[in-house]
């Protein structure tokens, strides 16, 4: 697993009672990557409901792999996953538009 690559991830539903499959995209660099069981990830989602902290994705900003339909990463919700949850790699995030993830992250905890 390597920082910027996307993944479906089965996510408990609030009330615990089942799961959903959804992207996320792994933040984490590579170095913790490689060292550690778990990946630090964000939340993705094809609800395109933006706040401050939603960084758009389009078709465009994919460099490997597909998206589609547009979708937002939403950077607040960051979540610390075990490997072994990470169904299927399902595209890569052009450099470009993870630098600007990487300032919203940075945004968040200013």
């Amino acid at each position: 697993m390597k920082q910027r690559e996307i993944y479906l991830v089965p996510f408990p539903f609030s009330d615990f009672s089942g799961r959903k499959v959804r992207p996320v995209i792994v933040v984490s660099n590579d170095s913790f990557n490689l060292s550690s069981a778990d990946v630090v990830v964000c939340a993705i989602t094809s609800t395109l409901k933006s706040d401050t902290y939603c960084v758009p994705l389009l078709k465009a900003d994919i460099v490997e792999g597909e998206l589609h339909t547009a979708c937002l990463v939403k950077v607040q919700s960051l979540l610390k996953v075990d490997k072994r949850l990470l169904l299927k790699k399902i595209g890569t995030l052009s450099p470009k538009k993870f630098t600007v993830i990487q300032e919203k992250l940075h945004d968040l905890f200013e």
